[in-house]
């Protein structure tokens, strides 16, 4: 197998049209706010300082990310494994960030990027009580860059549809953890599920 370069890729793709160009805009307008506030779920990518990259899901109720302005997103951190490897790479990478927002049931996607910074102010956290707790930190975005993505990917991935395969197919974390590792105990779906809720 050959490795491509730069210059293979224009003899594969035509270039982009100018209206995918153009839909590329320098900030939240009024429908890429409706958008983020019917998500309630999105995809972080950030970039570490040895060129790494981390991309982490994100979810919360409906609206969980908040449109301050035109160029702010404010992101509130709930609970996680405690890695914080996207909020290492925003105080120690580049900054860069990019969110990818969902809305189930829309095939199309938004997409949002920008420079992060984080905030444990007390009354920025107290003002995003989810779940009956308080944010541990926030993700403030400087917005420079807002698209929307086609839907393909999502309809021939066909991510909406009402077939689910079923959870019993796969073994549950806790148990897929401990055969990686040999760690914890391999625990049933149902008591991680019940430690799940306990932890939001």
């Amino acid at each position: 197998m050959t490795d491509l370069c730069a210059e293979d890729l224009a003899t594969i793709y035509a270039k982009p049209s100018p209206r995918v160009i153009a839909k590329a805009r320098p900030a939240i307008d009024a429908h890429a706010k409706k958008f983020i506030e019917m998500s309630p779920f999105c995809v972080l990518a950030t970039s570490g300082a040895d060129g790494s990259v981390d991309a982490s899901p994100r979810g919360g109720s409906v609206g969980f990310v908040h449109v301050a302005g035109p160029n702010q997103l404010l992101m509130p951190d709930r609970s996680g494994n405690n890695r914080i490897d996207s909020f290492r790479n925003v105080v120690e990478g580049s900054g860069f960030v990019h969110l990818l927002f969902f809305v189930p049931g829309i095939d199309e996607t938004l997409r949002v990027g920008g420079r992060g910074t984080l905030s444990a102010d007390p009354d920025l956290l107290a003002s995003m009580v989810e779940f009956g707790k308080p944010p541990r930190a926030v993700l403030n975005v400087a917005v420079s860059e807002v698209y929307f993505h086609c839907g393909k990917a999502l309809m021939r991935s066909k991510l909406w549809s009402p077939e689910k395969v079923q959870r019993s197919v796969m073994p549950s974390i806790g148990e897929v953890i401990h055969d990686q590792t040999g760690l914890g105990e391999p625990e049933s779906q149902e008591i991680v599920e019940a430690r799940y809720k306990t932890q939001l």
